[in-house]
């Protein structure tokens, strides 16, 4: 059947994605509009004085400067973990480019001019942008202590710090042969999403409407509903695809001062970030991470201990969730009997950061993942067969009271080493190197969904996932396809609306085909429960005597399409049979992540790489890249998913990061002074391949996937480097510079 599961039909919504015929929030422009402009002050801290909008005012169509002053007391805070982020900057701003006020104009130009001419009473206060800096003795606190009761770290600029361990690590350490001991760090990086950030709202009725380029929907109307005091059923959240996210648009910013200001001004109002603008308001977090890894003289890991610390900026966003579940498995895929691990989350006067793909996991896999190389150098063992010595073989546990492994690992890292050609001879100037990542998935989950098989037997499914470009439309419409026997092109999706498509807690974690995936999967057998009733009422025969399954009707030696069962069905009235699907996993309140992990997402990277000496430049010869995915629904999306996921790790790994001067002050915002991979930048061969083995918890046993492919990237880079020239670099990204640094450094320690 076209468009059945296990085949790549043309993507549902390609064409518009590809042509601009698609409207993402900022394309809206809704009649009466207010646009909105934000202003800032150039300091990363600093003591706010009085605001001084006359001359804003008077600008010509200018309706409104906001101010903190303006919102109600005391200052409304929000956030999905902490509710600590206020609508406005009040006291003090926290980081470079916080707004301290909000202009609304009935053109983007008047705001614009308007904003420049707010005069801000400012003085700049000393601003923490380092780890170094935050947890020296008497810094100066990010927080007050009292957005923080009953909080042991609240006289600190540690947010929180997680801990877990298992086994005797005493004892262990006694037993180790060779013990590995080393630091890393991980940049701040931003998602760089090619839609910009856009916001809307406006009254409706009674309520409120709010559209946002967001991943979840729901989650945002319960923040709004929560701030404006509204009932959930008042406020409509109206999110159309995002044009990519990768984490950064999972959570509320500035939707709550676009809230108040609508209700303020009985009108709609808009604001569309500047790329400069996503800057200071999306990142990811960066890390510094020491490993010490022991090991038996044979490779055999004995014990492990992390101690990671991330800067995760000047509010908790959801920064500390990835901090909490990127440590948690940290150690990695390998059975190891002793484990300490140690995670802060530490604030600074920096730009909070959010989830970004891999969620914590890529700042620790590098470390992590380093640390096995550098072993295996140390021990003499190849670095191929030192992982697969360590690696935990299907069914066993190796977290414990956790999901064991669910997958032959060792059949992807097998592959990975088999389409690099590991073990064959390197060319002159080249080097070689492997990594594996690991990451755990959603440890709860909630998504509903309603399916519409119509009298003609073309189909709508409603579900409330956020398809951002990772094809959750497609994926969704093969399943209804599948099991109700239509063609992929009679089947609509419709996302994207709260006043319209069921209950879905979250998109993230790549669980969509997972969770929502097995919600629209329910739908459809609830429609062919019915399908099944209809035709024993058609045939005179018993339920039991009739099998409906993947769009057919078995009666008997019969097989007849559910269509046909369907026209009969319904008669001449018409109408349509609706099916529902609700996909749960429940939290588990004694796991330290609330729950385990539904499937875990499984990586092998291995690349090829050529360095010059002179400059230190890395070019990218050969890339590999393999993921477990259980079972792949669209090849092609899950191809290029991983591979999508695979440039992006290169950014993190060769060039991209956050430059701050000495005062905070970011100062590479915009395409022009950070750098990202462009199609100069790319691998100059790229393989990627899949291991399925129909062993996840999803539809027609898929795991979810997409994360995988960027969580090994840096350690497999860095090993390939060292392999070519024999310096280990343990700091990111690896630029041309610091990897020239370190050649010359190494000739001046040569004996």
């Amino acid at each position: 059947m076209t468009g059945s599961v296990g085949t790549s039909p043309a993507r549902v919504g390609g064409i518009g994605r590809v042509t601009g015929q698609q409207a993402y929030v900022a394309d809206l422009d809704l009649e009466d509009v207010l646009h909105v402009k934000l202003v800032t002050v150039d300091a990363a801290r600093g003591r706010i004085g009085e605001i001084d909008a006359r001359a804003a005012l008077d600008v010509p169509g200018v309706r409104l400067v906001m101010t903190a002053a303006d919102l109600p007391h005391p200052i409304p805070r929000f956030g999905p973990q902490r509710r600590d982020r206020p609508v406005l900057a009040v006291g003090e701003t926290k980081y470079h480019g916080e707004p301290v006020a909000a202009v609304a104009a009935e053109t983007s130009d008047a705001a614009e001019e308007a904003a420049r001419l707010v005069r801000v009473a400012c003085e700049e206060l000393p601003a923490l942008h380092t780890l170094a800096a935050s947890l020296a003795d008497r810094a100066p606190l990010v927080q007050d202590p009292s957005l923080r009761p009953d909080d042991p770290h609240a006289g600190t600029n540690v947010l929180s710090e997680h801990r877990y361990g298992w086994g005797d690590l005493d004892g262990a350490m006694r037993e180790a042969d060779v013990v590995i001991d080393g630091t890393y760090t991980f940049p701040m990086v931003t998602q760089f999403a090619i839609e910009p950030h856009a916001f809307m709202a406006a009254p409706d009725g009674d309520g409120i409407a709010i559209w946002s380029a967001i991943q979840h929907p729901y989650w945002l109307q319960r923040v709004i509903a929560d701030l404006v005091g509204l009932p959930l059923a008042k406020v409509r959240v109206i999110a159309p695809d995002p044009g990519g996210a990768f984490g950064g648009k999972q959570h509320a910013k500035y939707e709550p001062l676009l809230a108040f200001m609508a209700l303020k001004m009985g009108r709609p109002v808009r604001l569309v970030l500047t790329l400069e603008e996503t800057f200071q308001a999306v990142r990811r977090g960066a890390a510094q991470v020491r490993v010490r890894s022991g090991f038996r003289s044979d490779g055999t890991l004995v014990f492990r201990e992390i101690d990671a610390d991330y800067l995760i900026g000047a509010y908790a966003d959801i920064a500390d969730r990835t901090v909490a579940k990127g440590s948690y498995t940290s150690g990695g895929p390998y059975r190891c009997p002793a484990t300490r691990i140690v995670a802060r989350s530490v604030l600074s006067h920096t730009v909070p950061s959010t989830a970004f793909r891999g969620f914590g996991n890529p700042q620790q896999i590098w470390a992590v993942e380093s640390s096995m190389d550098e072993a295996a150098l140390q021990l003499g063992i190849d670095p191929l067969a030192l992982r697969l010595k360590n690696l935990a073989g299907p069914g066993e546990v190796f977290l414990p009271d956790d999901r064991p492994a669910d997958g032959d690992w060792a059949q992807t890292v097998n592959r990975a080493a088999e389409l690099i050609g590991w073990g064959t001879p390197v060319p002159p100037g080249r080097g070689r190197g492997l990594a594996v990542g690991l990451k755990s998935g959603p440890t709860t989950g909630l998504s509903y969904s309603t399916v519409r098989l119509l009298a003609d037997g073309s189909v709508v499914v409603n579900a409330g996932t956020s398809d951002m470009g990772q094809g959750a439309r497609t994926i969704f419409a093969q399943i209804a396809a599948q099991e109700l026997g239509a063609p992929v092109e009679w089947v609509r999706v419709v996302m994207g609306d709260t006043a319209v498509v069921p209950y879905d807690q979250q998109t993230s974690a790549s669980r969509s085909s997972v969770l929502m995936g097995n919600s629209v999967l329910l739908a459809c057998q609830d429609i062919q429960a019915k399908i099944r009733a209809m035709a024993a009422r058609l045939e005179s025969v018993e339920e039991g005597d009739i099998e409906v399954s993947r769009g057919e009707v078995r009666i008997g030696d019969r097989v007849l399409p559910i269509r046909d069962i369907l026209v009969r069905g319904l008669g001449r009235l018409g109408g349509e049979v609706i099916g529902i699907g609700e996909a749960r996993k429940e939290a588990e309140p004694g796991h330290p992540l609330g729950g385990t992990a539904a499937f875990y997402e499984f990586n092998c990277t291995a690349v090829e790489v050529e360095v010059d000496r002179d400059t230190g430049d890395i070019v990218v010869a050969r890339y590999v890249t393999v993921s477990d995915v259980g079972k792949a629904l669209n090849p092609t999306q899950v191809r290029g998913q991983d591979e999508g996921a695979a440039i992006m790790g290169l950014g993190h790994t060769l060039m991209e990061q956050y430059i701050y001067d000495v005062t905070g002050r970011l100062r590479n915002l915009g395409a022009i002074d950070y750098r990202i991979p462009t199609s100069m930048d790319l691998p100059l061969q790229m393989e990627s391949d899949i291991v399925e083995n129909d062993d996840g918890p999803g539809p027609y046993g898929a795991k979810g996937m997409s994360e995988g492919a960027l969580l090994p990237v840096a350690p497999a880079v860095a090993a390939a480097v060292r392999d070519a020239v024999g310096v280990v670099i343990r700091d990111l990204p690896l630029t041309p510079e610091r990897v020239w640094r370190a050649l010359q450094e190494a000739q001046v320690d040569a004996p």
